[in-house]
């Protein structure tokens, strides 16, 4: 036994030293003042492009994920109990598109589906759509948040401006996280009733294998519970104690001192995972349920009545390596999850609700 301990040390070592360079790569972009080497964000994924509009308030905004070219095999969780979506239905594999053009993510509850329609329009003078003969169709799902108590939402909304210039400025670039876009007005950690809660965000993650498959995730958390670092455990934001410190829904939950709760479609949180593999409807719908699991690793709780939890999915199919829905819906689920961190450790806060970079003063 010790002879065999002595002749697999060596492979053993070079195991974990892999390990801890994978690891380090993927903490990379979280560690502060420390700039990551390339774009970590859904933008790296090949063939997808984002772009944010934040109304001037700056408590409220929307989040356009364009797909270049003919579009991406797309695909749809909807575990929240109070949804807010448009064109999910054609998302499901029996149903005849198979391509999606540009996902929108909005605040503005209801109202802020109309930045879909800018979207579209955008995307029409552009030529890029389902071709019907007669015209190019831009297939656009969204999914929205509910922002209206913060400022003044409830009479300023994101409308089909919004979403058209959100569209039109969609780029590679590394995408612009915390306070912005779809995440402007939201907020996390409201189950504790009313001054407890913090600034939710919009965060995004990705990574990319030595062989080429990109993984990314965008997300605008706007949870009614709290957000959990999924490496350690700990409470990033949520609810907060009157002298600061974390109430930690869980153990509120544990107890039975919920205190007041948020009111249904007051949360929500909603999402994205992209990749570049070639996938199948019912496989970018697998990648779409596995990474809400990512919801699930962050955010405590998930998928309440009151949410309108929502994942989308979409594979761009530039990379022609082999498929392993598998792999890459766990992959999805992880990128997910650590984006959900990054949307809430991004955020800049607004007056009564701070961030998380506000307690860290």
């Amino acid at each position: 036994m010790i002879e065999r301990l002595r002749y697999d040390a060596p492979v053993m070592i070079r195991r974990l030293m892999l390990a801890a360079t994978a690891l380090v790569a993927l903490a990379a972009p979280r560690l502060e003042g420390q700039a990551p080497a390339a774009n970590s964000t859904l933008s790296a994924v090949p063939g997808i492009k984002v772009g944010h509009h934040t109304l001037s308030t700056g408590t409220t905004g929307c989040t356009v994920v364009v797909v270049e070219g003919e579009g991406a095999v797309g695909g749809v969780s909807q575990r929240g109990g109070a949804p807010g979506t448009r064109e999910t239905d054609l998302l499901d594999p029996s149903n005849m598109v198979d391509k999606v053009n540009a996902v929108v993510l909005s605040g503005g509850s209801a109202f802020g589906l109309e930045a879909a329609t800018g979207a579209v329009r955008w995307l029409e003078e552009q030529k890029m759509g389902w071709d019907v003969r007669v015209a190019r169709v831009p297939i656009v799902p969204a999914a929205i948040l509910f922002d209206l108590p913060l400022g003044e939402n409830a009479r300023t909304r994101p409308t089909a401006d919004c979403g058209y210039r959100a569209a039109s400025t969609a780029s590679k670039a590394v995408v612009p996280e915390g306070t912005v876009g779809a995440g402007a007005g939201a907020t996390v950690g409201k189950g504790g009733g009313p001054g407890r809660s913090m600034k939710g965000g919009l965060g995004s993650y990705s990574i990319t294998l030595p062989n080429g498959l990109s993984v990314g995730a965008i997300v605008a958390v706007n949870a009614v519970g709290d957000i959990i670092d999924p490496d350690t455990g700990k409470v990033v934001a949520g609810i907060r104690n009157p002298d600061g410190s974390f109430a930690d829904a869980r153990i509120l939950l544990r107890t039975g001192q919920t205190g007041p709760r948020a009111r249904a479609v007051e949360n929500t949180t909603i999402g994205l995972v992209a990749t570049n593999a070639t996938l199948t409807k019912a496989q970018a719908t697998r990648m779409a349920l596995m990474a809400d699991d990512g919801l699930a690793r962050a955010i405590f709780p998930a998928h309440t009545q009151g949410d309108g939890d929502t994942v989308f999915s979409l594979a761009t199919g530039q990379y022609d390596g082999p498929v392993d829905i598998s792999q890459i819906g766990a992959l999805a689920a992880d990128v997910m999850a650590r984006a959900i961190v990054r949307a809430a450790t991004e955020a800049t806060g607004l007056p009564n609700i701070p961030a998380v970079r506000d307690l860290r003063k």
